[in-house]
């Protein structure tokens, strides 16, 4: 998420009727924007194998077409923000719709894996703008007291893209061809075009202070050193792999010196400091890279190592997004009874558990316990999510929030885009040759990223019970400090 310019905290009241009368449609182009986004991450893992086979990659190498999209969204979406005020949030929306549809249509045109991967950066630079964009143009649009309505149009595609993109993902690959999950986004971006150009009007908001290039700049190529390393892992030479980290860690410790004391630096690592925030982002954050690496495993075991179809495996895999609502009605009383501490603690010892039943799958499994482990798997998932995403605001304060958000989303994009690679690092590392991975690789692959949620729990381990408590409803002691 962008962050939010005091402007976008307190939206313009805007009375007169024609104001009123075009905000369902503005919540509704904006809708269909998000909708185009959150499916785009989901649609296309179900087509990776026959990607590979028609661009004459391997399907580890496909890793980097689902990689470069999300690194791309969250490289540049400090960025949207400030561009929204700078240059009005309709010309960027506008923008971002037209470089989102143009990437889409020249990646269902690619003739190349690298021309692929380029158009995919492509579409995640307009990803960028037109999701926080959107946010920004919603909160501005609308007066608080319709802002829980408005939000909600914000919130559903998140729900309904995961849902539905495998299963339109399959579809799609087996009845036509895997460019035609491209070519779905032209008369969506096309229409979001039209309607923003005739229907959204910009709104006063006050100059944007000046942008942080130079941090801009720093932080984003360390996160692309880190990227490569991963995407390399199992190409290069490990004194290059040594090289790219240290160049990584150098360029995070400039950034960190240069944005020290900042009023406005392009990313606040500073809130890391705080520990509800930190702990929830940090060792969140690898339960997330673990829990994001079935995204591009799953489907790629159930084709390759169980040849599934297209079809099959979408409609297997969008289970996992079905639990979605269904964490959303139990998770504040869990919270109320457990406490943040207690039920990170769970969910983390649950994601272990969830990964390694994917390890136990084999050729001879009932479809039925292949689709209880998918839907255990997203009820897991969601848990965690939901669980980290609520602490890591709880404790922030007011004029820190738009900041907190922003970090908060950019460090999220990154858990997709490092989940994937890392999957696709350990089967390149277990596959010699680039040879189709076997069964057992895809297993191996699982049970590693069911490490990661173990080395989360000590971190967890020091919440404290008041930690969030003005949020979960948990009976704690009184906060004494933030620290």
């Amino acid at each position: 998420m962008s962050q939010i310019p005091p402007s976008a905290e307190q939206p313009s009241p805007n009375t007169d009727d024609s104001a009123q009368q075009g905000r369902p449609l503005v919540a509704i182009i904006v809708a269909i924007a998000f909708l185009m986004e959150q499916l785009d991450a989901t649609i296309v893992t179900t087509a990776i194998p026959d990607m590979a086979r028609s661009l004459q990659v391997s399907a580890v190498q496909m890793s980097l077409a689902v990689s470069a999209y999300v690194l791309t969204l969250a490289v540049f979406i400090p960025l949207s923000g400030w561009c929204a005020d700078r240059f009005g949030g309709r010309r960027v929306f506008v923008v971002a719709l037209g470089l989102f549809t143009t990437g889409s249509v020249l990646c269902g045109l690619a003739d190349s894996f690298p021309m692929l991967v380029a158009m995919r950066v492509l579409q995640g630079l307009g990803g960028a703008m037109m999701t926080p964009v959107g946010r920004l143009i919603l909160l501005r649009s609308f007066p608080r007291s319709q802002l829980v309505r408005a939000m909600t149009y914000a919130t559903l595609p998140a729900i309904i893209g995961p849902v539905i993109g495998p299963l339109l993902g399959g579809y799609l690959t087996t009845a036509l061809s895997w460019r035609w999950i491209f070519y779905v986004n032209l008369p969506f971006g096309l229409l979001g075009m039209a309607l923003t150009a005739r229907f959204i009007r910009d709104l006063d908001a006050p100059a944007p202070p000046a942008f942080d290039l130079w941090g801009f700049v720093l932080f984003g190529l360390a996160v692309g050193l880190v990227q490569v390393s991963l995407e390399g892992a199992d190409r290069l030479p490990v004194a290059w792999l040594a090289a790219l980290l240290l160049g990584a860690l150098v360029l995070l410790g400039l950034f960190w010196r240069h944005s020290r004391g900042r009023k406005h630096p392009a990313v606040d690592l500073g809130l890391l400091r705080e520990r509800a925030f930190g702990i929830a982002t940090l060792a969140g954050g690898l339960c997330r890279i673990a829990m994001n690496g079935p995204v591009y495993l799953l489907p790629l075991m159930l084709q390759l190592g169980l040849g599934m179809s297209p079809v099959q495996s979408g409609a297997l895999t969008f289970l996992s997004a079905v639990a979605s609502p269904v964490v959303r009605v139990f998770v504040g009383t869990a919270l109320r009874r457990l406490g943040f501490r207690t039920l990170l603690l769970i969910s983390a010892l649950a994601c272990t558990t969830s990964l390694c039943t994917f390890a136990l799958i084999g050729p001879h499994t009932e479809t039925a316990w292949i689709a209880a482990a998918i839907v255990f798997y997203g009820l897991v998932r969601s848990t965690q999510f939901m669980t980290s995403n609520t602490l890591a605001y709880a404790d922030i304060d007011a004029q820190r929030l738009s900041r907190a958000t922003s970090l908060g989303g950019l460090l999220q994009q990154l858990t997709v885009s490092f989940g994937v690679s890392l999957g696709a690092a350990w089967l390149g590392l277990f596959t010699p040759h680039h040879l189709m991975p076997s069964l057992a690789t895809f297993h191996l692959s699982f049970l590693l990223l069911a490490a990661l949620p173990l080395l989360a729990l000590p971190v967890f381990t020091r919440l404290q019970p008041h930690d969030g408590a003005i949020v979960s409803g948990h009976l704690a002691a009184p906060r004494s400090d933030h620290s």
